[in-house]
């Protein structure tokens, strides 16, 4: 049995080169080095810049609809002196809480309703190390669901360009992966504005909270610029380099899947493109994904999103299109 979580050995995988150095040399991409003062220092909690009219105006047309009884918090300080017991706020980082308590918002995206379907994505890409991963994916004819980081973004953009050009659903995973109930919620704003700006070409709808990270002021913010917020429901903890810890939370997944426990609906696993151990796994348990689910597709295809963006030049299909063609139409 022990074989059964343990990754795919097979002679046709491609294995991710760990010598990134040549991928990760900075570049310079013209249609974008003469704007760099559009955007917030990255990797720094971003706020609207004083010049910027129009992020200005887009968050006084929707601040009047934010809860401002519902206080930031002073990021995992705050456990002290929230109430944990009735989660006033739904505070997904006290008690994973994904049904809001402020009316009007929709939950939390957690699983998929499709049986025995896996909703594919990665979080923190672009990464600089991806070309062996994205060939991968492409050579396999498979999408995915890419939350990027907009201070990734901003020092990666033809790799955001890749996503998009080989059909992956792109949402936003804010700026500067901060805990996003930390923030002002001008500045919360800010972190979801500039990510969604730099996607030249398309405006997501999609997002997810770094580590987890949202309550129901942020979740207003979210909805309230058109962005459903999306979790998961099994974690591969593939951020912590731990061998052993991810190979059991894999096989977890996987001897769960073989006993029937997505039959009657799927799941959401976290997974990260952050760098070349991460990509690596998802490379190595990508066949027995492939064996033990029916479906490994797009957390929005999953959804039957038809529409990822608010252009109608890109589409997905739908879920029954996916299971027959598994591909992306472009108009």
């Amino acid at each position: 049995m022990a074989q059964d979580t343990e990754p795919d050995d097979d002679s046709d995988e491609e294995s991710l080169d760990r010598d990134s150095d040549t991928e990760c040399v900075p570049y310079d991409y013209a249609p974008l080095s003469g704007h760099l003062s559009s955007f917030p220092t990255p990797w720094e909690p971003a706020s609207i810049l004083p010049s910027d009219t129009k992020a200005k105006d887009e968050w006084n047309s929707i601040s009047g609809s934010i809860p401002t009884k519902i206080l930031q918090k002073a990021g995992l300080n705050a456990f002290v002196s929230y109430d944990s017991v009735d989660d006033p706020d739904c505070w997904w980082t006290m008690q994973q809480c994904v049904k809001p308590k402020l009316k009007g918002i929709p939950s939390d995206v957690i699983d998929v309703p499709e049986p025995n379907t896996i909703g594919y994505g990665f979080d923190d890409g672009p990464s600089c190390s991806n070309k062996v991963f994205y060939d991968f994916l492409k050579n396999k004819n498979q999408k995915a669901t890419m939350f990027f980081i907009g201070s990734n973004v901003l020092y990666l953009p033809l790799e955001t360009q890749r996503a998009l050009t080989d059909g992956h659903e792109v949402c936003v995973h804010t700026w500067s992966h901060s805990y996003m109930t930390a923030l002002s919620s001008q500045d919360a704003f800010a972190e979801l504005y500039y990510m969604v700006k730099l996607v030249t070409g398309v405006t997501p709808t999609c997002w997810r909270p770094p580590y987890g990270d949202v309550d129901d002021r942020i979740r207003a913010i979210a909805n309230a610029m058109g962005l459903r917020t999306i979790l998961w429901n099994y974690d591969s903890d593939d951020w912590t380099d731990d061998e052993v810890r991810v190979n059991k939370n894999y096989g977890n997944l996987i001897k769960d899947s073989k006993n029937g426990i997505f039959n009657k609906s799927g799941v959401i696993l976290l997974t990260h493109e952050l760098d070349n151990f991460t990509m690596g796994k998802a490379i190595e348990y990508y066949p027995q994904l492939k064996s033990v689910f029916k479906y490994v597709v797009p957390i929005g295809v999953a959804l039957n999103k038809t529409q990822p963006y608010t252009e109608t030049n890109r589409s997905l299909p739908t879920f029954e299109q996916c299971e027959c063609i598994s591909i992306y139409s472009i108009k």
